[in-house]
């Protein structure tokens, strides 16, 4: 379940990243309009190039709305491995949102790009082949 907190943290991130691009997308025109190299750094006066300064947002803003939305995915994505799992005390199943029971692994893989290979520990391996580990 995700908690208030993490829900303004993924909103603010994503705001902090609109504000980013918006201030680069002015920054490109400010540069443009007053010419901030000739201003601070003695650099000779050039002319408002409009085509320069259009591709350019253009291009700031396709990479900021992709950036924006690969952050908005991390963050659901995250999200279904948060929290409290309701797990049998018994035989591990978990409980999903719909009040239906499945096997851990299957619970785990079918929300996550995790992959299960089984093995035994060393006390499981003893109890069930008692016969390997004679002391």
């Amino acid at each position: 379940m995700e908690t208030p907190g993490k829900r303004f943290v993924s909103k603010r991130v994503i705001i902090y990243e609109i504000a980013a691009f918006l201030f680069l997308t002015v920054f490109i025109w400010l540069d443009e309009i007053l010419d901030i190299p000739h201003l601070l750094l003695g650099a000779e006066s050039t002319a408002i190039n409009w085509r320069e300064s259009i591709l350019e947002s253009v291009i700031v803003f396709i990479v900021g709305v992709t950036i924006i939305f690969i952050t908005a995915r991390l963050f659901q994505r995250m999200k279904y491995l948060e929290g409290v799992l309701p797990i049998c005390a018994s035989c591990k199943k978990i409980r999903d949102e719909k009040n239906c029971w499945h096997q851990i692994e299957a619970y785990v893989r079918d929300r996550s790009e995790a992959e299960f290979s089984h093995s035994l520990c060393p006390e499981c391996a003893k109890k069930l082949y008692p016969e390997f580990y004679k002391e």
